[in-house]
């Protein structure tokens, strides 16, 4: 077995931190977000804050399973790449 395989199975390759041509993009992006988070957070009620943490935490969820879903589409069309590469009829 290829040790990519092996580390890959047992977590030891974390998929956005070795493959992510955008790194330093996502960071700039990232801290744009949170800088825009925290001064919007800043003007709010108590109330309002109860809402927009419950907001966050809600789109959050959502773009966890999102970004899950897109990683799976993909890993399953790279194998349907690879797969029609070297299995012929």
């Amino acid at each position: 077995m290829s040790a990519f395989i092996e580390d890959f199975y047992y977590g030891n390759i974390e998929p956005q931190e070795c493959c992510s041509e955008l790194k330093n993009e996502l960071k700039k992006k990232l801290r744009i977000l949170t800088e825009k988070e925290e001064e919007i957070y800043s003007k709010l009620s108590d109330k309002d804050k109860d809402l927009f943490v419950t907001y966050t935490r809600a789109y959050n969820d959502f773009l966890t399973v999102s970004i899950a879903d897109s990683f799976i589409s993909g890993f399953r069309l790279g194998a349907k790449f690879t797969h029609d590469t070297f299995v012929t009829d």
